[in-house]
């Protein structure tokens, strides 16, 4: 016959599953109203915003309807992941490899030698291990974020979207590379070391599936068999490889965003073009349909309303010093120099800036790698956190509101036209 104590542990046992499966329900309800709300607002306020308000509502700092322990926390850290896997999966090593691509890293180094300076002026120097930690954030590109925002607004095919998607790839690259050098505990040369076996694992991952299918010609064909059946294989290697270089990253002390961005990159090699749009819509489907929601309102969830209220002035200022050091200095490069990227007027290189500097789940990595260092408090994280989803929801909002000269030209063309195509019906009547 059980004990007392054994039925206790068994009820709380039980408890904690029940407050689990809650947590999950109200994330989803959230993940759910937030593209219709979206929606309703002409999509002016994107859906990623309102899952991180909504987060910030059910969390532990407001309502305290939902938690972040256990499989939601994984659920979450998934969903981080197939981020940058969707990011990595976008970028085209052929578009690195040229003047823009060149010129796109020389201008992230003058941005990140700009946010040391706007940080350690914000912050000052009693304060060296959080500024370290606002210059690296500061300097990021939110790709991931963006792309849907992009595919919403129809630019993600135009110059401003293939520029985008270089200066996003840097942005998201360097700065997690730049919070491996710095933010590690480890000594420098130990962490290149680190990085230097991180890759070599990457590229074993990414040989090994074409090895496989060369040495084993039956493999390939039963993978294909399997892709659009309930076996479903083609994806189910997608996230063996997603979880394999996260796992590795996790284990070798590396940010696992830095396995997902791998995973991605490795992706588009292995993927034959003709099979891409198939395969992109099932990750759009696992993505954009459970994980990625997940991780934006947990996001939301770790905001700490009381202390973005404390600190106000950090906030104001820490929008415009994001445009400042990360958008500022595109644009200037755009204007002042042939960066090969053809866009046309001032217009779309402002726009490119503003979407250049939105910038969420770098923020959100860096924040999360320094508050488990002990080397930010969670009240700056917070705030940095808020001022992310700001650029979210501000800077894509004014992009939107530039129109290029030619669609200007256009509009008033059209505009022209319909009185004159008008008149003869109005002659006649």
């Amino acid at each position: 016959m059980p004990s007392s104590s054994d039925s206790v542990q068994v009820l709380a046992a039980a408890t904690t599953d029940a407050d689990l499966l809650a947590s999950f329900a109200w994330i989803m309800c959230a993940a759910l109203i937030s593209p219709i709300i979206s929606y309703a607002t002409g999509k002016r306020i994107p859906a990623v915003v309102l899952l991180i308000a909504f987060g910030v509502l059910i969390g532990p700092h407001a309502l305290g309807l939902a938690t972040q322990e256990g499989g939601v926390a994984l659920v979450k850290e998934l969903g981080l992941g197939m981020l940058f896997l969707l990011a990595g999966y976008e970028i085209d090593p052929d578009t690195l490899r040229g003047r823009q691509g060149r010129l796109g890293v020389s201008t992230w180094l003058i941005c990140m030698v700009l946010s040391f300076v706007g940080a350690f002026a914000l912050l000052g120097f009693e304060d060296t291990p959080t500024a370290i930690v606002l210059a690296i954030a500061v300097t990021s590109t939110a790709v991931g974020t963006l792309m849907p925002i992009m595919k919403q607004q129809g630019m993600l095919e135009t110059k401003v979207g293939t520029s985008l998607m270089i200066h996003g790839a840097i942005g998201e690259i360097a700065p997690i590379l730049a919070m491996a050098l710095l933010l590690s505990t480890r000594a420098t040369w130990l962490t290149a070391a680190v990085l230097l076996a991180f890759a070599v694992i990457a590229l074993v991952v990414a040989v090994l599936p074409k090895t496989v299918r060369y040495l084993v010609p039956w493999m390939g064909k039963a993978m294909i068999d399997g892709a659009g059946s309930t076996n479903q294989t083609i994806l189910r290697m997608v996230l063996t490889m997603l979880s394999i270089l996260m796992a590795v990253a996790a284990v070798f002390e590396l940010d696992v965003v830095l396995g997902a961005f791998a995973a991605g990159f490795i992706l588009r090699q292995l993927i034959p073009v003709k099979y891409r749009t198939a395969m992109e819509q099932r990750l759009d489907v696992v993505g954009y349909g459970l994980l990625i929601p997940v991780f934006f309102v947990c996001s939301g969830m770790g905001i700490n309303p009381a202390s973005v209220s404390e600190h106000p002035w950090l906030l104001v200022l820490l929008v415009p010093l994001i445009y400042v050091t990360r958008g500022l200095p595109i644009f200037l490069r755009e204007q002042l120099m042939d960066t090969g990227s053809g866009l046309g007027d001032w217009r779309e290189r402002a726009q490119l800036s503003l979407y250049s500097a939105t910038a969420l789940p770098i923020i959100v990595a860096v924040t999360e790698v320094a508050t488990t260092s002990k080397i930010l408090s969670s009240d700056y994280a917070s705030v940095l956190v808020a001022a992310g989803a700001a650029t979210v929801l501000l800077f894509p909002l004014l992009a939107s509101l530039l129109k290029p000269a030619a669609a200007v030209s256009t509009a008033k063309a059209v505009d022209e036209q319909e009185p004159e195509a008008q008149s003869p019906a109005t002659s006649e009547s």
